[in-house]
């Protein structure tokens, strides 16, 4: 090899050398700025926000969710935005307790929107404040179980359902058949036993005792004007002041970002494309309302 070759090839080394370091350098620096941005494996600190819209109804995705944002020493606050009017009552007792269990960790702020009754209002007292609109409806405290009795237009058209039963109060209330009175009194025992757990959590959460819930709950909705003077809500107002009672109370900059709490969903192709067509009308929700609801003003027709 001459000596050009040689030097040539010392000079490539030479060049290779500091690029190869250069690499090392500028990976080296991506990692530290990383790490001191977004915090090891946790992300950067921030606020939390949930939207809770449409009927609510249980959902295991969701409360997955709410357990990895509670378990999660980056995020410092919890932000539930609530524009709803209510759901099944399982629905909104599992949206509370997933809440509660964020609320053991961080500070939880509900912002409530156009309307936040029923089920929605369940939603809302799981958080340590309140805020709303003094025009936003809220309240409607309460719990139903519905039924259609359609033996009359059966009758009409010939039909005469029957069932064989193991006990008179199997499959009772049914369409199928008109509602005695004991049916009638094991299904108020059971609204009236989900009413008082309603009732119960109201009287906690709003440090009121239960004669004054129970007179708060009879159903009737309230402004966010007459909430507030009731007692059900603390203040009036949005996003913007629920960052300034999480700053003046609980010491959380309003500086921090603030992101969607992401509901990781796994379905199949088939599952996606039917939920994407039809999972946001109306019907699709109504029809996954069975049992016991919590709910204002459903529009059954």
């Amino acid at each position: 090899m001459d000596l050009d070759t040689l030097l040539d090839r010392r000079r490539l080394k030479r060049r290779l050398t500091f690029w190869r370091v250069s690499a090392i350098i500028a990976i080296a620096a991506l990692v530290i700025f990383s790490v001191g941005k977004f915090g090891k494996f946790g992300g950067r600190d921030h606020i939390a926000v949930l939207e809770v819209a449409n009927v609510i109804v249980d959902d295991q995705d969701r409360s997955n969710a709410l357990l990895k944002v509670a378990k999660n020493k980056s995020v410092k606050a919890l932000v539930v935005h609530i524009n709803s009017p209510g759901g099944t009552v399982v629905g909104g007792e599992a949206l509370y307790i997933h809440l509660r269990k964020v609320a053991e960790k961080i500070p939880v702020v509900a912002v409530m929107g156009d309307l936040a009754t029923s089920a929605g209002y369940m939603t809302a007292i799981a958080a340590d404040h309140i805020i709303a609109r003094q025009s936003t409806v809220t309240g409607s405290i309460g719990v139903i179980m519905q039924t259609t009795d359609i033996t009359g237009l059966l009758g009409k058209i010939g039909i005469k359902p029957e069932a064989i039963k193991s006990a008179p109060l199997k499959a009772s209330p049914n369409p199928l058949e008109p509602m005695s009175e004991n049916a009638r009194a094991a299904a108020q025992n059971v609204v009236t036993d989900m009413f008082d757990m309603f009732v119960d959590m109201v009287a906690e959460r709003r440090n009121m005792d239960k004669k004054t819930a129970i007179k708060l709950a009879d159903g009737r909705v309230y402004t966010g004007r007459q909430a507030i003077k009731n007692g059900l809500i603390d203040g009036i107002g949005g996003e913007r002041e629920a960052l300034e009672w999480l700053s003046k109370t609980k010491k959380i900059s309003r500086n921090l970002p603030l992101r969607e709490v992401k509901i990781h969903r796994e379905r199949n192709f088939w599952g996606k494309t039917l939920d994407d067509v039809f999972g946001k009308t109306l019907i699709s929700e109504r029809l996954r309302l069975d049992g016991l609801i919590s709910l204002w003003h459903p529009n059954l027709q």
